[in-house]
């Protein structure tokens, strides 16, 4: 099987369009919160629609020699981006990860080989016994030439959701804040 997030809808047309191709017959699970559809940075340009294809992991190269290097996945990435930017960050590299399973370790590696002082996070806006952090804490202990990559999310919780939009939003901003000051 293929399990997916994909961050724009180019990114998702060409994971659907590749899934279609593709001769191995195998399902196909793609992770994609409502509140994309609304988000104006998660908007495409037709050209992204008619060149290019499906990516597994999408390098941020705007930043080179970064102290940090952070991975996520889907809609967080948009919030990551947006406090960088508010924050005046320069060496903070941001990397999505298209492609939960099979995971590309390779191309894990390799962003990472580019950043060789870097610290290394998986921001994950769901909860840590949640999302993709338990699978891929178990894939990555040993790609990454000693380094670990460590884990910025919520709290471990049986819920996804706290149930209150106040404690949701105070959630999200000390998630931020811990990805840019760990």
């Amino acid at each position: 099987m293929t399990v997916a997030q994909p961050s724009t809808p180019a990114s998702y047309f060409h994971l659907l369009r590749w899934h279609a191709k593709n001769q191995a017959q195998r399902p196909l699970i793609v992770f994609t919160p409502k509140s994309m559809l609304r988000l104006r940075a998660a908007a495409s340009s037709l050209s992204d629609f008619t060149q290019g294809h499906f990516q597994t992991v999408i390098p941020d190269n705007s930043i080179t020699n970064a102290t940090r290097v952070i991975f996520c996945s889907g809609r967080v990435y948009y919030d990551l981006i947006a406090e960088r930017a508010q924050l005046g960050e320069e060496s903070t590299a941001i990397v999505r990860v298209e492609q939960i399973y099979p995971l590309p370790i390779q191309e894990l590696a390799a962003v990472a080989a580019k950043h060789p002082q870097a610290n290394l996070l998986w921001v994950q806006d769901e909860p840590a016994n949640q999302g993709p952090w338990p699978f891929i804490s178990l894939h990555t202990l040993e790609i990454f030439d000693g380094r670990t990559l460590r884990r910025v999310s919520r709290r471990a919780t049986a819920s996804p959701a706290t149930g209150n939009h106040y404690v949701h939003d105070e959630e999200a901003k000390a998630l931020m804040i811990e990805a840019f000051n760990r």
